[in-house]
């Protein structure tokens, strides 16, 4: 079969082969089997009609093992704790999925992706129409397929579930937006003519790359601004490269600055180097607020302030990326820890204790107030924590931070707890145990008690807020009280999901593109 070289003409197959009434001179493309993403075959497709589904003979498939690295090997390298799936291990996993009609797992993912359509055109070797069935309704299809809590979302309602393990729906959509991007390359128009135009991102995370492309796709001049040097936001400072390449990120961005036209500027704080007034009177036709909850929860502890005490998103940024990626304030290394303390419960703890290990800490040890059924994060992240060496210590929380002789600290003063009554968030409150102290040597502590947003970003400029700096915007367009300005994703609902934040910013995408087609045929 003859090898494909030119993504155009991969285009060919996005119906795929069981599409009743298609012409027998349709293709569909598949990847070697010998794993390789930079071959893929054409493949004559089936004119006929698919087969009726036999639910019962799929349900017997059984679970296909989804490779990933050791955990003695992976512990020294920041590479992905999941291996790429070859194309063999991908179809079977993908006919586990019986096409139920209701498709629970659509209706569970907060971007509706047509999972089932998807799963049956990789089944039948159609890898770029399944890619593409993705790309229709998420804008980070490879980034989610990484980071999604699948086990809440859709493979938490997979029907295949109560009988089996459910179908691994997210290491599938990775492995097709990776087969797509890397060959086809990212869906995109052949071109655009130009609306003239001009909106300004604030913050270049999730929210706002998925803006971007969104706009962008539609004529308009896009410019993101981030307070970081490079574009990403948290995919890129924030979470760790053994969970997401950042290469991942980096093709994400090459394609929107480089195939799609979208500006970015760095190291540009909106709120103090500019405002949104500044934006406005440079030209900018509307403005989208994107800049997500990045600043760190404060823990009021005695020896907070001690040297050797720092928040999680500096020690994330720090022990995960190169100097060149960072801000010259940050771009001293880090000092191989000891004894390494982190406080908190979330995925952002799990981030932190996982990298303290890959630093060559002795050891690590995460410190959380109430049981592991009250924590937030995902349970796959604490399995892997654990197989890399991670100690727990819960129903614990810190007292104070201990200095050493050299004035750094060296030791966290814990006190256990026990469970009261349910507090604000539902879960139960933890109560300090009198008499039960102990201590935790540290010559490092990670705080990761959790994020809000920046209310400096809009102080002052005619937006509503809570108190707490969560811009107040209408949950379906992302409109909020100053016109011409919109907001989505972490900055409007605190800190969350990826794909929660993709959900909003592509309906505020749509809202800012119908606001400012209203504006030209109102100068018309």
């Amino acid at each position: 079969m003859k090898a494909i070289r030119r993504p155009t003409t991969l285009q060919e197959g996005t119906n795929g082969p069981w599409q009743s009434g298609m012409a027998s001179a349709k293709l569909f493309v598949s990847v070697g089997t010998n794993g390789r993403k930079d071959r893929l075959t054409v493949t004559p497709a089936s004119a006929k009609a698919p087969p009726a589904i036999d639910r019962k003979a799929r349900l017997k498939i059984p679970p296909q093992p989804m490779p990933a690295q050791d955990p003695e090997k992976r512990i020294h390298n920041f590479d992905e704790v999941y291996l790429p799936l070859t194309l063999d291990i991908a179809r079977m996993e993908a006919m586990r999925c019986i096409q139920c009609p209701a498709a629970p797992c659509q209706k569970a993912c907060p971007v509706h992706n047509d999972i089932p359509g998807a799963l049956l055109r990789l089944e039948n070797g159609d890898i770029i129409g399944g890619a593409r069935v993705f790309f229709e309704t998420s804008n980070l299809p490879d980034m989610c397929g990484r980071l999604c809590p699948q086990e809440r979302l859709c493979e938490g309602h997979c029907v295949v579930g109560k009988h089996a393990r459910p179908v691994a729906i997210g290491r599938l959509e990775a492995f097709l937006a990776d087969q797509l991007a890397e060959t086809a390359g990212y869906p995109a128009p052949d071109r655009v003519e130009p609306t003239g135009f001009r909106v300004a991102i604030v913050g270049a995370g999730p929210a706002g790359i998925a803006v971007a492309e969104e706009l962008a796709k539609k004529g308009h001049a896009v410019t993101m601004f981030d307070a970081w040097p490079r574009p990403g936001g948290l995919l890129t400072y924030g979470i760790p490269s053994f969970k997401l390449d950042k290469r991942i990120v980096d093709r994400k961005v090459d394609f929107l600055l480089n195939r799609l036209g979208v500006r970015f500027v760095g190291d540009t704080y909106i709120g103090r180097d500019k405002t949104l007034d500044d934006l406005f009177a440079e030209g900018y036709h509307a403005i989208f607020l994107a800049y997500g909850a990045s600043v760190n929860n404060r823990l009021d502890v005695p020896g907070v302030d001690l040297p050797g005490v720092m928040q999680a998103t500096e020690f994330l940024v720090r022990g995960n990326l190169p100097p060149e990626r960072l801000p010259e304030r940050l771009r001293d290394p880090l000092p191989r820890p000891r004894d390494v303390v982190v406080i908190g419960g979330g995925d952002t703890s799990m981030d932190c204790v996982r990298t303290a290990v890959r630093l060559g800490a002795g050891r690590v040890t995460l410190v959380y107030r109430r049981t592991e059924a009250e924590m937030v994060g995902r349970a796959e992240e604490r399995k892997h924590a654990r197989e890399e060496g991670v100690l727990f210590e819960y129903l614990t929380a810190p007292v104070r931070f201990q200095a050493g002789p050299d004035g750094r600290v060296a030791a966290v003063v814990c006190q256990r707890m026990e469970l009261g009554a349910p507090d604000a968030s539902g879960r139960r409150r933890p109560v300090p145990i009198e008499g039960s102290e102990f201590t935790i040597p540290a010559d490092l502590v990670v705080l990761a008690v959790g994020y809000t947003a920046d209310p400096g970003v809009v102080a002052s400029q005619g937006v509503e807020h809570r108190p707490d700096g969560l811009v107040i915007a209408n949950e379906e367009t992302g409109e909020t009280t100053r016109p011409g300005v919109f907001a989505a994703g972490d900055c409007v609902h605190g800190a969350d999901l990826v794909v929660t934040a993709l959900a909003a910013a592509r309906k505020a995408a749509a809202a800012i593109h119908a606001y400012l087609s209203r504006k030209a045929e109102a100068a018309a």
